[in-house]
């Protein structure tokens, strides 16, 4: 059987875009797979706003997400791309954080030149790192891992603050010191996302946040700037939210969700999406002695 990790690593080199959407949790993660993608992503805010309805401000644990990850990764058969958010700390802390990711079976993750706690990559008064802080703790992943396909992506985030010169610089050393994947955050217009597919000789990444700083594009036209691949980390879980929302908003209003049931996977597909009926069928496999037993006793 190949590895996630190559999987992930050959589809992020394919000439065609990867598109990661983003699961917020495992139900999402089994539906984004039976849709038909071949990767998926989990994002930090994601997962904090989701298990704990906190920002994403650093305030989920490593051990938290470390649970989180290794549901969604049982959840799928396919590769799982994790946030890393600054590694949790210096040189240490990155070296655990990769070995738990690993061992909960990411097929890559990132770590960020934020300062720790980090803030979300849209939103204002963020601070990163020097470059020569970031450079070591890309090397300690690196230096790390145990699979050597295990994709580690490099996420900049001082384009908001240094501007576009500093982020391609910084992209340029975080590559010579062995990332595998280039993200600069919160990219403001079309022009920053070609220049930097133009002067950085490594493979790229999107996102694309629904209400966030960067521009939407099809991914056709993401394809056709140059990113290798992109994720939607907050799609799921906005729309999520939106419908529990108006759902709540008619069971209070009306006392009845019936005008909602076309809007809805029901009881039975919702057990079939979940694998009910593989599990009851494994349990017919293993108890089928004790069930032929009591068939004759009757």
């Amino acid at each position: 059987m190949v590895k996630r990790t190559t999987v992930l690593k050959k589809l992020i080199l394919d000439p065609d875009i990867l598109v990661m959407p983003g699961a917020h949790d495992a139900l999402s993660a089994r539906i984004i797979e039976q849709v038909g993608f071949k990767a998926i992503s989990l994002g930090g805010a994601a997962a904090s706003i989701c298990s704990l309805g906190k920002p994403d401000v650093s305030l989920l644990t490593l051990t938290e997400m470390v649970a989180h990850i290794r549901n969604v990764v049982e959840a799928v058969d396919i590769p799982v791309f994790a946030d890393g958010d600054t590694g949790r700390g210096n040189v240490t802390n990155v070296i655990r954080t990769t070995r738990e990711f690993e061992k909960a079976g990411v097929a890559g993750f990132f770590i960020e030149d934020q300062v720790f706690p980090k803030r979300c990559g849209h939103t204002e008064g963020k601070q990163v790192i020097p470059t020569e802080e970031m450079i070591p703790k890309i090397k300690a992943a690196v230096d790390t891992r145990i699979d050597q396909d295990l994709v580690i992506m490099a996420r900049i985030d001082s384009l908001a603050i240094y501007g576009i010169d500093d982020a391609i610089e910084r992209a340029h050393r975080y590559r010579e010191a062995g990332a595998n994947l280039i993200f600069i955050e919160a990219l403001t217009s079309k022009e920053e996302m070609i220049r930097i597919n133009r002067e950085i000789d490594a493979p790229t990444m999107a996102t694309q946040i629904e209400g966030g700083k960067t521009p939407l594009c099809t991914t056709k036209e993401l394809e056709e700037i140059g990113f290798n691949t992109v994720v939607y980390p907050g799609t799921s879980f906005f729309v999520a939210a939106w419908a529990v929302k108006k759902v709540m908003e008619e069971l209070h209003l009306k006392g009845i969700t019936r005008g909602y049931l076309d809007k809805m996977i029901l009881f039975d597909d919702l057990n079939r999406l979940a694998g009910l009926y593989k599990v009851r069928e494994i349990e017919a496999y293993y108890y089928r002695d004790l069930l032929s037993q009591a068939g004759k006793t009757h």
